[in-house]
């Protein structure tokens, strides 16, 4: 298993307790498929994108410190794609 950053984009007009549960889900596909988050980080929240992504102007950013394996990421960009709360997401490898 390797260390990794995610970081994804929700829709800015989700609610706080829509928010959370979102997070809270895409954590769990993680926690389901072995991996382990090591931090959430809220710090970004709400933002004015640079272009409209799916007719959105504003995101809120999330970024987490992850420990997953192949079957984990997989998975994971599987079901964000369909998540039709989140704009956009991006996994990189973490380099210490």
């Amino acid at each position: 298993m390797r260390n990794y950053e995610i970081m994804y984009i929700l829709k800015a007009d989700l609610d706080e307790e829509t928010r959370k549960a979102v997070m809270d889900k895409l954590a769990g596909i993680i926690h389901d498929n072995g991996g382990k988050v090591e931090k959430t980080d809220e710090s970004m929240g709400l933002r004015e994108l640079a272009y409209p992504i799916k007719d959105q102007t504003k995101g809120y950013y999330v970024v987490l410190k992850v420990t997953m394996g192949n079957q984990a990421i997989s998975e994971f960009n599987r079901k964000v794609r369909h998540n039709q709360s989140v704009l956009r997401h991006l996994i990189v490898v973490e380099h210490k």
